[in-house]
């Protein structure tokens, strides 16, 4: 008999970091039980260059990726979304379309790497960062036994995710 797979939707503002990037990483991650859409509320209509690059590093496949207007998992024909992650605080003061279904919402907000002004190093480094910290919570996310929790205790254990900062080695 095969498992549920939960849809868990990624917003960010421009759909092209951040939100990319978490849904690269929960496809890799989650394969089998959870599969990540992302997707943003003015999306750029590119992928950051410097997300890309640290995406094909990391082996994710990359070739599916895009950045898309998040109106189009609004609509009763998309994807059922059992979760929507902002991973932004500009588009979690937003306000967001109604989904189909009334997903689980949480927000994890993380700083911009494509914001970062300085050096290739420097910003380098800030996407690192943020990959890092996407992947400790999407292993948490991937950890959860989310076909035992009630929709209030899952949405109350993702949004702590989102609060809990990686601790620094």
């Amino acid at each position: 008999m095969n498992a549920r797979i939960y849809n868990v939707l990624f917003l960010c503002t421009g759909n092209s970091a951040r939100s990319v990037m978490a849904e690269a990483i929960l496809n890799s991650l989650g394969r089998g039980k959870f599969r990540a859409f992302s997707a943003g509320s003015h999306p750029t209509g590119r992928i950051n260059p410097s997300a890309l690059t640290l995406l094909k590093r990391r082996y994710h496949p990359v070739s599916e990726l895009r950045s898309k207007d998040w109106l189009e998992f609004a609509d009763e024909s998309a994807p059922k979304i059992d979760i929507v992650i902002t991973v932004c605080d500009q588009a979690a003061g937003e306000v967001c379309p109604l989904w189909p279904g009334q997903p689980v919402t949480a927000h994890w907000g993380l700083p911009d790497p494509a914001a970062v002004v300085g050096s290739e190093a420097e910003r380098n480094l800030a996407f690192a960062n943020v990959y890092r910290e996407l992947t400790t919570r999407i292993q948490r996310l991937v950890c959860l036994p989310v076909e035992q929790l009630d929709r209030l205790t899952l949405q109350r254990r993702v949004r702590e995710m989102g609060r809990k900062r990686r601790q620094s080695a």
